[in-house]
């Protein structure tokens, strides 16, 4: 009720009878023995006398057996409280005498709520990102969220994100994916750079590291899972960012420096003075799969193959070759085709198998697909078709031969037929050129 005298005495830490025992110092038989000649004593305040043994598990097997007997048979007025953090660890005849009762961890977002009233109270200047980084790094914990929070406000600072990593030493979730977006373009340069700029700045590569880790497992768990907005502990921003740098990935690449990143945290924790030359050359692996005979390293070789083969298949690529003499090339027929078809006389059509070739198209080249938001696509003639978008995107789709082969590929195998037998025209929606003419993304 934290309102009677017993609860304000144990609130305050004056209560004789509530006795606290630390098991990692105290987990000897000696220590048991004097516990035992204790319990004899009645209560002097409260109805109960409670011992409370902390880190159980740390106990020796001797110590165990010693405690067993007065678990069996305890006075009525006594009352034992066994805490531990790793269950599996207690001999299963202590188990068998107790009853058990599960702590879960606190959410992230309660822990927020709790940490600005604390500071409101406290006159403390908690940003939100800040707050979101000290929960995170309690990992469910209350009481550790707590003292953190009074770790850093010791500085007399303004807690924000920044503040917060570099005094609880977590890492910067922001940097990690720079890094991978590095990864990503395989631009080995901005990898060093950043990695340079972690080190002169003091930071802990290995913590880094764990980083990297979260950060791909997040974007597995984006890519393998439609609830994973629920499972993962990020605000909607940072959803968004991680949702947009995992679609720059496959599975295969994602499996690929995942087992890298795995392998190398173990030499970073016993690399001592070489743990950036081991970061280093781990992300320019990770930059260029050929690099690696791992078998990640070859599936991720295996599945490029294959996408280049689909684009092949599509009309939109070619099979690499050695250099050849040039001979006399056949004239393109791609001016001819993107010229605007002539109607067989009946009115434009929605294309029915528009969803279907959008699915196509996205899964050689996704970004691709992303430009059709919104668009409409219509049936003009036979194997003849229109699509009405936006103007930034029409401009940037019709400078490209490359994404207009891949939609006609991709309408082609729909429609069972021949890339060059299809007419694709892109044209700008009505009042939209204002927007196309300055250069301006529409989404931004």
């Amino acid at each position: 009720c934290n309102r009677c005298a017993a609860c304000l005495a144990i609130d305050a830490g004056t209560a004789t009878d509530v006795i606290e025992m630390d098991a990692a110092s105290n987990n000897g038989v000696d220590n048991v023995r004097d516990l035992r000649d204790e319990i004899v004593f009645t209560p002097a305040e409260l109805k109960y006398r409670v011992y409370i043994i902390d880190e159980v598990h740390m106990m020796s097997p001797s110590a165990f057996n010693a405690l067993l007997k007065t678990l069996e048979e305890p006075p009525a007025y006594v009352l034992f409280i066994l805490a531990t953090t790793e269950f599996h660890k207690l001999p299963t005849t202590i188990v068998s005498r107790c009853q058990r009762f599960d702590f879960r961890r606190i959410s992230s977002d309660a822990i927020v709520a709790r940490l600005e009233k604390i500071s409101a109270a406290e006159g403390i200047d908690l940003r939100p990102d800040g707050a979101r980084i000290i929960a995170r790094a309690s990992l469910g914990g209350m009481r550790d969220a707590v003292s953190l929070l009074e770790l850093c406000a010791g500085s007399r600072r303004t807690i924000d994100g920044a503040l917060a990593s570099e005094i609880i030493g977590t890492g910067n979730r922001e940097m990690a994916y720079t890094v991978i977006g590095a990864l990503a373009d395989a631009d080995v340069s901005t990898v060093y750079r950043v990695i340079h700029d972690l080190v002169m700045a003091g930071g802990d590569l290995t913590v880094f590291w764990q980083d990297l880790i979260d950060a791909y497992r997040d974007m597995t768990v984006v890519k393998t899972s439609d609830l994973a907005k629920e499972y993962l502990d990020l605000t909607d921003t940072e959803f968004e960012k991680l949702r947009s740098i995992a679609d720059r990935f496959s599975m295969a690449r994602l499996w690929y420096h995942t087992s890298l990143l795995s392998s190398a945290l173990t030499d970073l924790m016993r690399a001592g003075g070489s743990r950036r030359s081991v970061a280093e050359i781990t992300l320019a692996r990770m930059c260029d799969e050929k690099l690696s005979a791992t078998p990640e390293a070859l599936a991720l070789r295996v599945e490029e193959l294959e996408k280049q083969l689909s684009l092949v298949k599509l009309g939109a690529g070619t099979i690499r070759q050695e250099a050849r003499p040039a001979a006399t090339s056949t004239p393109s027929v791609t001016q001819t085709e993107n010229k605007t078809p002539k109607s067989d006389g009946g009115a434009a059509r929605p294309y029915a198998k528009w969803g279907q070739v959008l699915e196509r198209i996205a899964e050689v080249k996704k970004p691709l697909s992303v430009q059709f938001i919104g668009a409409e696509v219509t049936e003009t003639a036979p194997h003849a078709y229109r699509a009405v978008m936006s103007s930034f995107f029409a401009k940037k789709l019709s400078a490209s031969e490359s994404d207009l082969a891949v939609v006609r590929g991709a309408i082609a195998e729909a429609e069972g037929c021949q890339p060059s037998e299809i007419r694709f025209v892109v044209e700008e929606k009505a009042g939209n050129t204002k927007t196309a003419g300055n250069g301006e993304n529409p989404f931004f």
